[in-house]
């Protein structure tokens, strides 16, 4: 067994995940224009890489140690293959859909295989950094597919169609590196290891880190998926802004492992949360470059939420197995999912009040987003609350 190169092809894996997500939001509008969708219908073909992605996170941490992780990423790989190939042939709106939908079943079989092969491939403070390498390629991989898509299409005039079959890359590079290669054995298995692994996702523990974890998705995929609505006629661009964000999460998390050994989880949670307060309320009150400073706070402040939520259940509470990881990374991505119609409403809200108020124009775009920014606020003051109980719970060894 080479752990080093399952690492690797786990890396990738991951990219192809942030590959599929950032490409696929850059094509949107050839997309519309292409199939003669509206915004309704692409908010459909959007949730379905939102909605495969937990349902197949959930199902592969259940099989987890009948099937095991190889037969996992197998699967993942025939649906990242067999995904992008049918968006590029796509004949209409419901092959869109379901090509989607099958890219979201290989974005959560990578999780569901992945993030326990690397707990149980590693232990201790190599675990916490090598989760938090591995998770760097999120944001990361979202970074260099945006910038590939931004040259492809704006200054190349490349096709969507040549955008979508990059993503194929880094897919068949974990394939090669996966191929032939013994996982290591989960540390719950065998005889009784149903019934334990049960008993730990129904411990109180686990399940206020499920709490956690709904509010931490939030914290990260709330303002970063709706930045060029909330900062528009702020006086610099967002999607730089989100540049900045998902640059700073990928070197924070490259770095992860150290802080964690410091600080332990519950410690680098409750910094995280106190930086992310300061950096959404700096949002609402910089303007131009400025913004850029918000955003390089904001991002340490979420940066270290995903991968260390899940470091966290697979060190503290790991008899939940490969089940309890999956579950855990489900309800982050359900959360984000969730939440986002009634970030809608906040937006719709803000507006309504500014127009009340007799704003019009530029003015009335950003005091849209700086009163949607103050409803999101209150995700990482919640945090606060939540993990001061966490780092007191745990510094003294209390039960939850």
């Amino acid at each position: 067994m080479n752990k080093i190169r399952l690492f690797y092809a786990s890396c990738f894996a991951l990219i192809t995940t942030a590959f599929s997500f950032s490409i696929q939001a850059g094509i949107l509008g050839d997309l519309g224009t292409d199939f003669g969708l509206s915004s309704i219908q692409l908010g459909w073909f959007n949730r379905m890489w939102f909605l495969g992605f937990p349902i197949s996170m959930v199902l592969g941490g259940l099989f987890y140690n009948i099937i095991g992780p190889k037969r996992i990423m197998q699967f993942a790989f025939l649906a990242h293959t067999t995904g992008i190939v049918l968006t590029v042939y796509a004949g209409g709106y419901l092959g869109l859909l379901i090509a989607t939908l099958l890219i979201g079943f290989g974005n959560g079989c990578t999780e569901a295989a992945c993030n326990p092969t690397i707990a149980d491939a590693f232990q201790g403070n190599k675990m916490n950094q090598l989760m938090n390498r591995f998770h760097l390629w999120f944001p990361g991989g979202i970074f260099l597919g945006s910038i590939i898509s931004y040259f492809m299409d704006d200054q190349w005039n490349f096709p969507w169609q040549s955008q979508i079959w990059i993503i194929l890359i880094p897919t068949l590079i974990y394939a090669y590196l996966f191929w032939g290669q013994t996982f290591p054995k989960p540390r719950v298995s065998g005889k009784g290891s149903s019934l334990t692994i049960v008993k730990a996702i129904f411990s109180p523990l686990f399940i206020f880190m499920l709490i956690c974890m709904f509010f931490t998705a939030n914290a990260e995929f709330g303002p970063t998926r709706w930045i060029e609505v909330v900062l528009s006629g702020s006086g610099a661009k967002p999607m730089l802004i989100l540049a900045v964000v998902t640059g700073v999460m990928a070197l924070g998390r490259f770095f992860g492992g150290n802080l964690v050994a410091k600080f332990d989880q519950t410690g680098v949670f409750l910094i995280s949360s106190i930086l992310g307060v300061v950096g959404i309320y700096l949002f609402t009150t910089f303007s131009g470059t400025m913004l850029y400073v918000a955003a390089v706070i904001f991002a340490l402040g979420i940066c270290y939420y995903w991968p260390n939520m899940i470091g966290f259940v697979a060190e503290k509470i790991p008899k939940s197995g490969a089940l309890g990881l999956s579950i855990v990374g489900a309800t982050g991505m359900v959360a984000a999912a969730s939440i986002q119609p009634l970030i809608g409403k906040w937006i719709d809200a803000s507006e309504s009040e500014g127009r009340a108020s007799g704003l019009e124009g530029t003015a009335l775009e950003v005091f849209t987003g700086r009163e949607t920014l103050e409803y999101m606020m209150w995700i990482p003051i919640i945090l606060i609350g939540l993990f001061a109980i966490l780092f007191f719970v745990q510094r003294h060894h209390l039960r939850i």
